[in-house]
């Protein structure tokens, strides 16, 4: 008798579904050959159940399965022509920075797998005593060495994800700035007068200080 190892050390037989039959079934040669067929089928399907925990492991699963997988976790895809261990690098370590998304250490492993260099991050963010919070709208800036296997427009766009949009960014690739800090700073206006007000309401305005 032969078989097969299977999850836990066990051993199936690969006449499993034979050594089930009476013994007066096994005696029939057509009727054995007949149920070879159905065990045949049966092995495969029960070879794949066998393995299916295997098949959901991102260390070991195909790799059309891993580029699925990362769609569990809101990827939304993985480029197939990247080496297959970096592809299970970046679903494995995407799912781990889950629960850090929003934070400084999440972003910098994001920065870190994406441009496969070393990040450097400067924030606004802190704990302040009441009072002696920083004023104005809060910022990040970066630093990468470069955008790894991005092109530099997908690479902005997936950082611009990563961060929230309140958020004034700064980004830096190789030494030159490919992102602003933040929002524009509002136009200077005299005094008296908001921004969402125009020349001819200032003319206006001030012609009938005049008089």
């Amino acid at each position: 008798m032969t078989g097969r190892a299977i999850n836990g050390g066990a051993v199936r037989r690969d006449d499993w579904v034979l050594a089930q039959l009476p013994v007066g079934m096994v005696e029939d040669d057509f009727f054995v050959r007949f149920v070879s067929i159905f065990q045949e089928l049966a092995t495969t399907i029960v070879d794949g159940v066998d393995n299916l925990e295997n098949v959901i492991d991102v260390t070991v699963a195909p790799e059309p399965m891993v580029r699925w997988l990362a769609s569990w976790i809101g990827i939304d895809s993985v480029d197939a022509s990247l080496p297959h261990s970096l592809q299970r690098r970046i679903v494995q370590t995407s799912a781990r920075m889950l629960a850090w998304r929003g934070t400084r250490h999440g972003l910098r492993q994001f920065l870190e797998l994406t441009s496969g260099g070393p990040v450097e991050i400067e924030d606004s963010g802190g704990v302040f005593a009441e009072g002696s919070a920083p004023d104005g709208p809060p910022w990040v800036r970066m630093r990468v060495a470069s955008t790894g296997w991005l092109p530099e427009a997908d690479f902005v766009a997936l950082v611009r994800d990563e961060i929230p949009a309140h958020v004034g960014i700064e980004l830096w690739v190789d030494g030159r700035q490919v992102m602003p800090a933040g929002p524009p700073e509002p136009i200077p206006q005299p005094d008296g007068f908001g921004p969402a007000e125009n020349s001819a309401t200032r003319e206006l305005a001030t012609g009938e200080a005049a008089q």
